[in-house]
């Protein structure tokens, strides 16, 4: 058995905001795959499907965010399930919107959903981060993630969900690179994740040549004629004043 998380706030206030892309992704897969309407437990509200032919329950706190864990412990609890068995789905300031990065374990990155999930839970759980982009400054991040959605963002995020509940059976599986390619294709992306570019040259290293510039022999150095009309001109021309200065 797998468990799917999807977290935000519960109620009609908070139904489009940005806080709740993981309800909307839980929904999303619930649909998709014909799964029953949801109903209350666990402090949540539950459905239970297959995807993929695994058994799968889906799971949308209605503690409130702050208070998500409370839910994720009383199901897991009952079922028997460790963080081995939990994906979590959730939103994410620092990811530009639509873009999805998939990894188990790791810190809550100030997230108090997952603040609340890893004491009760332990932290090594698959964690999909939904990107919503951030507001630019620390004062305005509360009115952003409690904000709703804009018309222009469904140009992203429709796309977005519509590939997750394609893709689910691709979480079930654990193919994680799998899932950022087509999430990230659905959206335009580039799929693949981006190797981390190497560190800027030391300004103070000399330039390197090209391979045509460094294949060509060295030029000889002019030799000054050290006697006749021209070396005395030059000679005129250099001779050093009683100063010392050329």
């Amino acid at each position: 058995m797998h468990l799917l998380v999807g977290l935000g706030n519960p109620g009609d206030k908070y139904r489009n905001n940005r806080h709740n892309i993981g309800f909307m992704a839980a929904d999303a897969i619930a649909r998709r795959h014909g799964f029953p309407g949801f109903r209350e437990k666990f402090q949540g509200l539950v459905s239970e499907g297959q995807i993929a032919g695994e058994r799968v329950l889906i799971l949308k706190p209605q503690t409130f965010m702050n208070s998500s864990g409370d839910s994720v412990q009383a199901l897991t609890s009952f079922y028997k399930l460790g963080p081995a068995d939990v994906t979590v789905l959730y939103d994410e300031l620092d990811l530009i919107p639509g873009k999805v990065r998939v990894k188990r374990g790791g810190g809550n990155g100030g997230h108090n959903g997952l603040r609340s999930i890893d004491p009760q839970l332990g932290t090594e759980y698959r964690r999909i981060r939904l990107g919503i982009g951030h507001p630019g400054h620390k004062d305005r991040v509360m009115p952003w993630v409690l904000g709703d959605f804009s018309k222009a963002d469904a140009e992203w995020l429709n796309p977005l969900l519509d590939a997750i509940a394609d893709n689910a059976g691709m979480i079930i599986s654990g193919d994680d690179n799998g899932l950022m390619n087509k999430l990230a294709l659905a959206i335009g992306g580039d799929g693949a994740e981006r190797p981390q570019r190497p560190p800027t040259a030391d300004p103070t290293r000399p330039k390197a040549q090209s391979h045509i510039r460094a294949a060509r022999p060295a030029e000889p150095q002019a030799k000054l004629p050290e006697t006749g009309p021209m070396a005395d001109m030059l000679r005129k021309i250099f001779k050093k004043d009683g100063d010392g200065n050329s």
